[in-house]
């Protein structure tokens, strides 16, 4: 009778998957961390979402943890390896 509570919704995140730069970020990107002393990191993906991993102290960082509230973008910057 009412379809209003049979929609699904979407949970996709609402932040862009970029660096503070706007370089769009993937699994395999290498990047460095600006939070949580995490240094240069590599981004992997599991079944909770897309995380970064130190090379240093194998610290893992869920990618919601690094968004900057003024811009929305991911506290990190793109390397180039």
């Amino acid at each position: 009778m009412f379809s209003l509570f049979n929609k699904k919704k979407n949970h996709q995140p609402i932040v862009q998957f970029v660096d503070l730069e706007g370089n769009q970020l993937q699994v395999g990107n290498v990047v460095m961390s600006h939070r949580y002393d995490l240094g240069k990191c590599i981004i992997g993906q599991d079944d909770k979402g897309f995380y970064y991993e130190s090379f240093e102290t194998k610290k893992r960082v869920s990618w919601a943890l690094m968004v900057d509230a003024a811009t929305e973008r991911q506290k990190v910057n793109k390397l180039d390896e």
